[in-house]
């Protein structure tokens, strides 16, 4: 199957009164949260950046170059108010960095005016995507969430393509209740660990959220967001681990003191991954373990190179990121990677790590052969590596150990890697 079309809807329609008047009584002249000044988490050496563009950047660099998703529309919802298109246009264009992936993706922004309520908005989004060039996919996102990473995008996106229908959530911290609205009273005491606090983005298959939207239309039902509307009508959604960081801007408060000052965790949000390989060595081939030609009468026997270091390395960094593994990216049942460059391979991959908002701290690397002796070539392995993640040599070590004369490769028939990392969540 080919590219799925993506779309993505960011609700803007609401008045914003709590945001302008604080924590009291809506305010007669509204300010749009949209259009506040930020600077975005993922460029903060880019100034002039807007709550709306910093909401739009996470999807802009998570699906750039993404192959398995064209990001084909970007339409954001409005107050029914003159004006709004051109400051909205505005605030979206704010940041240069946004413009340039807007550009580089070729898209136009698309405004459709909103309804009464956030369900009749979305709707309205949704017809104006069936007029034409319709997605695979739809994205719904709260345009005053800003803090969104390109890793929530990912693990979202990818749930709704497996399942078709997909939300983040994180696990409440208090203890909810079930209440009785006329005196307060308690009416059901909620299991917490059966609860979930729902964020955006939520993914959809398109048709069928649509068709739920039109049938949710004339039910006189009042729906909180799109997974509630699903549920009734289309099945079953999906959670997905959600991220605290990704809150949504209701009063000033909940903005940075300054526009320079980003809103990602205070806690650093950190990931581990496990990536192993094993070939087995054959004469006249050239043994490469970790992008370095060691001279030895028998290499791995691979469809690519057979680099069983540099294919642990690429296993780790994706799955600690959640974006697949090596044989989806490169399936050695495609030519074209037949005696592929697993350096090549691994900085292809990395690169789609760091889309997602991911840094390296650091590679601890197990090589296990029986010969030849690994000790003289580490230096030389650790800095090749280094070299194609663009990252200090500090921050990789490679060890090497026997099978004591055990199994294939105690017998010299073989030869294995592991690798554990540890990624940094982007926030500075």
């Amino acid at each position: 199957m080919g590219a799925q079309k993506l779309a993505l809807v960011l609700t803007a329609a609401g008045t914003s009164a709590r945001f302008s008047s604080g924590r009291g009584s809506p305010a007669a002249d509204s300010v749009k949260k949209e259009y506040e000044a930020l600077q975005s988490p993922l460029f903060p050496e880019q100034k002039g950046g807007t709550v709306l563009s910093c909401a739009a950047d996470a999807f802009l660099t998570a699906l750039d170059d993404e192959p398995n998703f064209i990001f084909s529309r970007l339409i954001i919802t409005l107050p029914p108010c003159r004006g709004h298109r051109a400051k909205a246009l505005k605030a979206l264009r704010a940041s240069a960095c946004t413009l340039r992936m807007l550009e580089k993706a070729s898209l136009e922004p698309e405004f459709v005016e909103g309804g009464s309520d956030r369900r009749e908005s979305v709707l309205r989004a949704l017809e104006h995507l069936a007029g034409g060039n319709e997605p695979d996919i739809v994205l719904v996102h709260d345009a005053a969430r800003p803090f969104v990473s390109p890793a929530l995008v990912h693990r979202v996106l990818e749930l709704c393509a497996e399942k078709g229908a997909a939300a983040p959530a994180v696990p409440p911290v208090d203890t909810y209740k079930e209440a009785e609205q006329t005196d307060g009273r308690i009416v059901r005491h909620l299991e917490r660990s059966r609860l979930a606090a729902v964020q955006t983005p939520q993914g959809f298959y398109f048709k069928p959220l649509l068709d739920a939207h039109r049938r949710a239309c004339s039910d006189s039902k009042s729906y909180t967001d799109d997974t509630e509307i699903w549920g009734a009508y289309a099945g079953d959604v999906f959670l997905c681990e959600g991220e605290r960081s990704n809150m949504k801007i209701t009063y000033k408060e909940d903005l940075p003191s300054s526009p320079a000052v980003s809103v990602l965790p205070a806690v650093p949000v950190y990931r581990t991954g496990l990536g192993t390989d094993t070939h087995r060595l054959v004469e006249n081939r050239p043994l490469l373990i970790g992008g370095v030609h060691i001279p030895f009468e028998k290499g791995e026997l691979a469809h690519s190179d057979g680099d069983v270091l540099l294919h642990a390395i690429t296993d780790a960094l994706l799955g600690a990121a959640a974006l697949g593994d090596i044989g989806e990216l490169f399936p050695p049942s495609d030519n074209r990677w037949k005696d592929a460059d697993s350096a090549l391979l691994l900085k292809a991959a990395w690169e789609r790590v760091q889309k997602a908002g991911w840094l390296l701290e650091n590679l601890d690397c197990v090589i296990t052969i029986e010969k030849p002796k690994m000790l003289p070539w580490r230096a030389a392995v650790q800095k090749r590596i280094a070299g194609i993640l663009g990252c200090e040599t500090g921050r990789i070590f490679v060890k090497a150990k026997t099978a004591e004369g055990m199994g294939d490769i105690g017998e010299g028939k073989a030869v294995g890697a592991q690798c554990v990392c540890l990624l940094r969540l982007h926030a500075d």
